[in-house]
């Protein structure tokens, strides 16, 4: 960063939340899909089980059944192609944990694999940004897996297993795409429209915040959905009215006065300038330019996310050359995407990497939750290490915040667990219909809060136990419960002792990043008669790297041990951004220009 980077004071240890972090919230409108589909997936293979009467294999389907959590906010191409993926890793995971368990029972050795796996779950799953429900699984099966009896010669056969139930899993993530293809990219543009009337009604850093990053989601939906179908086009044509209604609330915020932003590159301050002039003199802006009214972006996403007909919208002036920007970067994907998917891999997991500090931590505080574990007598503690790992967040903050939710979550549990347990052992189908139930209580609750789904976890992965045979209730709960605040106090301990004073660095090179946008974006409106596929792309690019910007900004703020944040220059760089892309907007005819004294 230049020598002019405004850097602010900040303590390195940061006031730890106790109220909000356990406050509901509303739930996602999609959590009844995983749910779902987890009961399918499960069912399937448990009732085969039962009519081979082998239920002690449940753990081994389990672990393919799980995969069908993944990949709902996909589009059913990328979605068919992640849970293959998330399946290949889930096999890789427990082929390492069946053959360490089938080498060794030195609890010690297994407990280090299990760290290990738990770091490594954890970097990949961060790298390729597959999740909710992240890392967590994996470390549950392959953790659980390591601490089961086990021979070699039973390894192919169990994993056979968990690739015929992950099958199943990929059947039911993937299938509906036969009834409703369009449906992910429906539910992504609905968002769009009510993240923006939401803005349009209530202008504010908050609120544009969250309708940039939704009209960003929106249409990464839609550019790797595959070819264009009728749906797709007009669902782009509503993520239009969508962008316009967010440039006209950044140029009505800036139409007050002229402001000069303080850039790297001088030339940046007074190009901001030319956005302006390439707004108002663009031969392709419409005076007559009109934003949709809130209640309409309101009406048109509850359409949109309904079985009916999606609805038309009036035509946007600069719709027709917005859609041909997006076919021309749809194409380009299709020409490089697997290439730039293992490219960005690669950069993720590279030295220097924000996410190395993470997997750091997993590592060490799943091995000490571990070990604390097996000092004080707990034979497979395997749940220390999953605790442990679950509570990793992107920072200190949030890995506070996920101690205070998994901890209460599980003691809760685990007296939901003992009321459950006599009508669980009344039949194998009343044991397989109660892991059902709190499969899908789990997904139906996590999104209100993380708290809330994991006291249906807790008695859910108790119960899989008693498909090997009956436990002594007394002893299953006492070791659950050590076990969670042994993994909670020791995780979050390695949480606040690893730094990762690589959170401040992240956080400017996307500054770099998103001043680089801006300067292709200014150079792209200075020309005379740019093509609209580059204006396109170029106002896209910048949208991006605003929405990673945002990330890097929050997850620097919760984290400790760090430099002192660019904060004054986080802010400049977010409002140049705006300018820019109103400016883009306005010279692709999307609105109406600004006043002539407006700042853009």
């Amino acid at each position: 960063m230049s020598d002019t980077t405004i850097r602010t004071r900040q303590p390195s240890v940061r006031r730890l939340p106790l109220v909000g972090p356990l406050r509901l919230t509303r739930p996602s409108d999609t959590w009844f899909k995983p749910a779902l589909s987890v009961v399918v997936a499960s069912a399937v293979p448990n009732l085969l089980l039962y009519g081979l009467d082998r239920l002690d294999l449940v753990m081994y389907t389990m672990a393919g059944s799980l995969c069908a959590l993944y990949g709902h906010s996909l589009p059913y191409a990328r979605r068919a192609r992640a849970v293959a993926a998330v399946v290949v890793g889930m096999l890789v995971g427990m082929a390492i944990s069946l053959v360490t368990a089938s080498l060794t029972d030195s609890t010690a050795v297994l407990i280090a694999v299990g760290a290990l796996l738990a770091a490594g779950q954890k970097a990949l799953c961060d790298a390729t940004r597959i999740g909710p429900p992240g890392p967590v699984i994996f470390t549950f099966v392959t953790s659980a897996a390591l601490f089961a009896p086990q021979h070699l010669g039973q390894v192919p056969a169990h994993l056979a297993l968990t690739l015929a139930a992950g099958t199943v899993s990929w059947l039911v993530t993937a299938g509906p795409a036969l009834i409703r293809r369009e449906g992910p990219e429906r539910r992504a543009t609905a968002r769009a429209l009510s993240a923006a009337a939401a803005y349009a009604d209530d202008p504010g850093h908050r609120t544009r915040r969250a309708a940039v990053a939704a009209i960003h989601a929106a249409w990464q939906a839609l550019l790797t959905a595959g070819r264009p179908t009728p749906v797709r086009r007009e669902l782009e044509r509503l993520l239009v009215h969508a962008e316009a209604t967010l440039a006209r609330g950044a140029l009505g915020a800036h139409s007050g006065g002229h402001a000069r932003t303080t850039d790297r590159d001088g030339a940046l301050a007074a190009a901001g300038d030319h956005d302006g002039a390439a707004g108002r003199t663009g031969d392709r802006t419409h005076p007559e330019a009109r934003v949709a009214h809130p209640d309409r972006l309101r009406a048109w996403a509850r359409q949109t996310r309904a079985r009916g007909p999606v609805p038309t919208p009036p035509p946007a002036p600069g719709a027709v050359e917005e859609i041909f920007g997006a076919d021309a970067e749809r194409a380009a994907r299709r020409t490089g995407s697997r290439r730039d998917a293992r490219r960005a891999l690669l950069r993720a997991l590279a030295p220097g990497s924000p996410l190395l500090p993470i997997a750091a931590r997993a590592l060490i505080g799943c091995a000490l939750a571990g070990y604390v574990s097996m000092a004080f007598g707990v034979g497979r503690p395997y749940w220390a290490i999953v605790t442990a790992a679950s509570l990793y967040q992107p920072n200190v903050t949030l890995s506070w915040n996920r101690t205070l939710q998994r901890t209460l979550g599980n003691l809760l549990g685990v007296l939901v667990f003992a009321a459950v347990l006599p009508v669980s052992r009344t039949s194998p189908l009343a044991l397989i219909g109660c892991c059902l139930l709190f499969n899908f209580a789990a997904e139906a609750l996590i999104t209100r809060n993380y708290w809330l789904g994991s006291i249906a976890v807790t008695p859910m992965a108790l119960l899989v136990i008693e498909f090997g045979g009956t436990h002594p209730a007394g002893e299953l709960i006492g070791d659950r419960v050590l076990d969670t605040v042994i993994g909670a106090a020791v995780g979050l301990l390695a949480a606040m002792a690893v730094t990762n004073r690589r959170a401040t660095g992240r956080l400017e090179r996307a500054l770099d990043a998103t001043d680089r946008a801006r300067a292709h974006a200014v150079q792209t409106l200075a020309a005379a008669a740019p093509a609209p596929a580059a204006l396109d792309a170029a106002r896209r690019r910048l949208t991006g790297s605003l929405v990673e910007l945002h990330e890097a900004g929050d997850t620097a703020a919760g984290e400790w041990w760090q430099r002192a944040l660019p904060e004054e220059q986080l802010l400049a760089a977010e409002q140049a951004g705006h300018r820019t892309l109103a400016a883009t907007a306005t010279r692709q005819g999307l609105i109406a220009p600004a006043p002539e004294n407006g700042a853009v």
